[in-house]
């Protein structure tokens, strides 16, 4: 699969008129959370709500981040996550909860997000 950036905004939970625009987002379907570097997550008044979280990187290196709220838009697309504070270095990236989240999946061939169709729900 291609990679390819999504422009993002990033909202404060408690105060949804606080906001900030994450250029460049990598969508990466293989990691769980999405990151976002720290300075735009406190610019948003984003508050830590969990600290040193051990995250596995793919090159077998353990590293702790903090991780916070955030309601997340991309391409018309909307959902509230739990985003990791990205640290100098890190890359920016939408995560596989985030996608999940949005009801969205990956068009490979465009590059662009495109709705995945029904949520599931349990049958009664």
């Amino acid at each position: 699969m291609g990679s390819f950036h999504v422009n993002s905004e990033v909202v404060n939970v408690r105060r949804p008129a606080k906001s900030v625009r994450a250029p460049k987002l990598l969508v990466d379907t293989g990691s769980e959370f999405s990151w976002i570097p720290e300075p735009l997550l406190r610019e948003a008044g984003i508050r830590v709500a969990k600290k040193d979280l051990q995250f596995l990187m793919a090159n077998g290196r353990t590293i702790t981040r903090s991780t916070g709220y955030a309601i997340l838009r991309t391409a018309g697309f909307e959902t509230v996550d739990e985003v990791v504070f990205g640290q100098p270095g890190d890359l920016s990236l939408l995560g596989a909860r985030t996608l999940e989240g949005f009801g969205a999946s990956v068009d490979a061939k465009k590059r662009r997000l495109v709705g995945a169709g029904p949520h599931p729900a349990a049958a009664s």
